[in-house]
């Protein structure tokens, strides 16, 4: 394959939110538009597994938009970037989609993408990856509050020590260990949306908050997952109107490309 058929032609450009924040995007593709939302951490320069989904589903016959989120990447930020601003660059790119689009999110990204449809933005579908809803909704609260209160002490480090808690180990061990370290605390100023989602969402998933999302949802785990992330994707599945869940290619909280692509087309085009 040369490569002129191995990538789609994208156009990078850059969004303005209702509250003024700059939001830099890559655009792909014609037809039906899918609107990806990362989770905590990546950004457009080291995410190729998601730019190559989209240059895939982009070939597909389907628009895709890749986004920086507020805080990283090409889309700086200060100040407090909580949910509700996290809302607003997600309604910009929509717009950016052509109005209206399935969201597929990733890990937390999961959270801000069913907030996003429950707070009536123009979402159209829900195709979520390895959504991290296992714990309690009490226990999600404890959780972000104490990060909450790490990150507002201005104690970057701490904060992203109690974000990544409850992950692999060794995936803070490698962050605390690479010369990127400084760079990685520094970005917990852009995970408080992600916490606030995951807080909303635990809640919602608890209490039936979610029964009255009137659009189609897929609750995707890879073939190799963490523990509790398949009974997570069933019953957030089994919570919505619409909801189906099912394993895709993947493993270690990512998904193969071209499964990706090839799920989400279907879910998008059929």
């Amino acid at each position: 394959m040369s490569d002129e058929t191995a990538t789609s032609p994208v156009s990078a450009a850059t969004a303005t939110t209702a509250r003024g924040d700059r939001v830099t995007y890559d655009l792909r593709g014609t037809g039906p538009a899918v609107v990806f939302v990362a989770g905590a951490g990546p950004f457009r320069a080291v995410d190729p597994v998601t730019t190559r989904t989209a240059e895939l589903l982009a070939q597909a016959g389907v628009t895709t938009v890749v986004f920086d989120r507020l805080g990283r990447g090409d889309s700086p930020a200060s100040g407090r970037l909580d949910l509700d601003r996290e809302l607003d660059a997600v309604a910009a790119v929509l717009d950016v989609a052509g109005g209206a689009a399935v969201l597929c999110g990733h890990s937390s990204g999961c959270s801000i993408s069913l907030r996003a449809a429950a707070a009536g933005l123009p979402v159209l579908g829900l195709a979520l990856w390895e959504a991290p809803l296992e714990s309690g909704a009490d226990a999600t609260a404890a959780w972000a509050g104490e990060f909450e209160r790490r990150l507002d002490a201005g104690d970057l480090e701490g904060a992203t020590e109690q974000y990544m808690k409850d992950m692999p180990p060794e995936w803070l061990a490698g962050a605390k260990a690479s010369p990127d370290w400084p760079a990685i605390a520094a970005s917990a100023v852009s995970q408080r949306a992600d916490a606030l989602s995951l807080v909303w969402a635990t809640r919602a998933l608890e209490d039936g908050g979610l029964a009255g999302l009137a659009v189609p949802l897929l609750a995707m785990t890879g073939e190799r997952t963490f523990p509790g992330m398949p009974e997570a994707a069933r019953d957030l599945a089994a919570a919505v109107p619409d909801g189906t869940a099912e394993t895709v290619a993947g493993a270690d909280h990512s998904w193969e490309p071209e499964a990706m692509a090839d799920r989400l087309a279907r879910f998008v085009l059929e």
